[in-house]
């Protein structure tokens, strides 16, 4: 058995959690709120973080009803991120590391949601969605590494939703993709985007400048130099909402079929904060019954970033004796999923 404190730093979300042997313990979360329009800097995120880090490692042995002793490895997430918050959750992790003379283990952001996505759902082998506000990739476990299928060559698509977010002035509380959600429930008509598939790859950048010109008509008629007196056709906000959902979710939907098929497989995992959007779900769902496959996705608890799916997947690295000296003990903003080697699989 192993007892795993996890902090998770890595954007605008900080997390403690604690786990022993597949236990959920404790999962405590704060999450770093700008006013509508406006993104979250990486210095502000930071100052957010190193404020609230310590009184939520707190909560969380509280919660857990445990002491510092209790505890057999400290992890944070090494990476990818931005580098000033990650540091923050890096600094106390080595920190606590030394005042208890626990061992320090540093773990790949996106391995920690697809074991805590394994860990929740009880999936063996799926084809993973892995979708945030960073990253957007379709990945598959092969021989000690989980292998990159497709991904984005841009932008991610909880970016894409995000910005689209500020451009329409929705408000961050409690997520940009959670508003964006809403707003689309109510959207009646669809508009025509651009569909950007290459291959196995993605992208949402051109489909992004696209629905701003839609929004924004006075910059669609600026643009294209049309005479004033032109009147300019106009979207609502729940209609747009609706189509860019629509849009780019059946482009994950495709590569993701298209990665079942390759690898014979009839299970599909969604991880990521993008994962807990109920129609991206729906939609999934309608492909994997279509293949006589199993859709499993996990709710906001889990899905978003948090520090239990740290302290999980590194929990499974110490049982198979990984260590890390404490001098390597860094971040890397850019830490890709297939450089992890899998040791605890053994299928």
């Amino acid at each position: 058995m192993v007892c795993a404190l996890g902090i998770e730093g890595s954007a605008n979300k900080i997390g403690i959690g604690i786990v022993n042997d597949g236990k959920v313990l404790a999962n405590v979360r704060r999450t770093y709120i700008t006013p509508p329009g406006e993104g979250f800097l990486p210095k502000e995120t930071a100052k957010h973080h190193r404020e609230v880090i310590l009184a939520l490692v707190q909560a969380s042995l509280k919660e857990a009803q445990l002491q510092p002793a209790d505890l057999d490895v400290i992890c944070y997430t090494k990476g990818p991120g931005m580098a000033p918050p990650l540091l923050v959750g890096a600094i106390v992790a080595r920190t606590l590391s030394l005042l208890w003379q626990k061992p320090l283990l540093g773990v790949n952001h996106c391995i920690g949601h697809i074991e805590m996505g394994r860990l929740i759902t009880g999936a063996q082998n799926p084809i993973v969605l892995y979708v945030s506000g960073g990253n957007t990739q379709v990945i598959a476990y092969s021989n000690k590494r989980y292998r990159i299928f497709g991904e984005t060559i841009d932008i991610a698509v909880g970016n894409c939703l995000d910005r689209f977010a500020r451009i329409i002035k929705l408000s961050n509380d409690p997520s940009p993709g959670y508003n964006i959600e809403q707003l689309a429930k109510e959207g009646k008509q669809y508009i025509k985007l651009p569909y950007v598939v290459k291959g196995m790859d993605v992208s949402f950048s051109g489909i992004l400048s696209h629905i701003e010109e839609l929004a924004e008509p006075e910059k669609r008629r600026n643009k294209r130099k049309k005479p004033q007196d032109e009147p300019e056709p106009e979207y609502s906000q729940a209609d747009l909402c609706y189509s860019l959902q629509e849009t780019i979710f059946a482009m994950l939907v495709e590569i993701t079929e298209r990665a079942m098929a390759h690898c014979e497989s009839n299970e599909v995992l969604i991880v990521g904060g993008v994962g807990c959007n109920e129609r991206l779900q729906q939609m999934m769902g309608i492909m994997c019954e279509e293949r006589n496959g199993k859709l499993f996705a996990i709710d906001e608890r889990y899905c978003i970033d948090n520090g239990l799916m740290i302290a999980h997947a590194g929990a499974e690295m110490f049982k198979t004796g990984t260590k890390m000296p404490f001098e390597d003990s860094f971040v890397t903003q850019r830490y890709r999923t297939d450089e992890v080697l899998v040791n605890w699989r053994e299928d």
